[in-house]
């Protein structure tokens, strides 16, 4: 991967997949991802659908490097399941994404390896149910202009193309917009160059 790559594979849609072994059963909920912030949510939606289930583990990996992540094995033995789901997420090369395998128990004991091998393939099995596709992970930055600068700024967008994630011209000219990664040198200077205008970073996508 290039230091200038800002493509990457995450999941278009909500997706479960399913695992069973000697009467347990794992359920997994995969999840379109973009924001740690999320996770008290979509959590609390799987929780809420299964109030009974013994376990709810999960791992999520975001942005194009592999320093993003987290899991969390939820009362199973570390190791045997929210590890065992991302390395099945880092595998099928998706980042953006988070899944939630829910345990029901069985009654028998699976064992560590028997643990690992369920959350891989209720993971697995949910990604095989996925339509993938490419995005591009870009940079959010928000720009205070005065009235003035409203037509370089409209220029700007669309003649680049850009998404325009938030805006607000009732009290102040406000507008944040997503910039692609490899795009954001040469757009961020040639917008912080008009006049009256102020460009603040505030989070990647």
């Amino acid at each position: 991967m290039s230091l200038f790559e800002d493509t990457y594979t995450t999941i278009e849609n909500p997706v479960t997949g399913l695992f069973k072994d000697k009467g347990s059963k794992f359920i997994a909920y995969a999840f379109p991802f973009n924001d740690e912030h999320e996770l008290k949510d979509l959590l609390m939606k799987v929780k809420t659908e299964h109030p009974k289930a013994r376990h709810h583990c999960y791992a999520y990996r975001l942005g194009i490097d592999r320093s993003v992540f987290r899991v969390n094995d939820d009362g199973e033995p570390a190791g045997s399941a929210g590890r065992p789901i991302l390395n099945t997420l880092l595998s099928a090369d998706l980042t953006n994404i988070l899944v939630v395998v829910v345990r029901y128990f069985g009654g028998t004991l699976l064992g560590i390896p028997g643990l690992i091998n369920a959350y891989k393939s209720a993971t697995q099995d949910a990604i095989d149910q996925a339509d993938t596709i490419e995005k591009h992970e870009q940079d959010v930055y928000e720009i205070q202009f005065e009235y003035p600068q409203m037509n370089d700024i409209m220029r700007v967008v669309k003649d680049e193309n850009l998404d325009v994630v938030k805006q607000d011209f009732e009290i102040s000219c406000l507008m944040q917009i997503a910039i692609r990664k490899t795009m954001v040198n040469r757009l961020a200077d040639q917008i912080a160059s008009l006049p009256n205008t102020k460009l603040k970073y505030l989070r990647t996508i």
